[in-house]
């Protein structure tokens, strides 16, 4: 069970893990074991998400969902296996506390009497500093 909220949690049934090998230096090391993961979690069809979850998680995964609504996470940092699959749950458990929190609704607001005036203020100042600009007139 992966505990992303005290009101969230995904089964690990729902996380697809694959184990590829890295990319980057390591020598012998990286060319024969498969130290990097490939998580795999499906939005779209996920139980234990909400709609509008899921459409906060589609918009903050960006080109890591896919068209299928399936969110894909690759982790290659460390040596170990363990601690690779590790890294790519916390980045998923990361992500998902994100896509739970709701955004706050906006109130729109006015500029203030003051602001106004001190707009129109800086905009007087610099249409005088650029009428002193240019070509001047001479009495000849």
């Amino acid at each position: 069970m992966l505990f992303i909220t005290d009101t969230l949690k995904i089964p690990l049934r729902e996380i697809h893990f694959s184990f590829i090998r890295a990319s980057g230096p390591g020598g012998q090391h990286v060319n024969r074991s498969a130290t990097a993961v490939q998580l795999r979690f499906d939005v779209q069809n996920s139980p234990s998400l909400s709609a509008e979850m899921k459409n906060r998680l589609g918009r903050l995964a960006g080109s890591r969902l896919s068209k299928d609504g399936i969110l894909t996470i690759e982790a290659q940092e460390f040596r170990s296996q363990m601690r690779n699959r590790d890294e790519a749950l916390q980045r998923l458990a990361s992500l998902l506390r994100l896509a739970a929190m709701k955004p706050k609704a906006r109130r729109p607001t006015r500029p203030t009497t003051a602001a106004k005036k001190r707009r129109l203020e800086a905009k007087k100042r610099r249409s005088l500093t650029k009428q002193t600009r240019g070509t001047h007139k001479t009495d000849e």
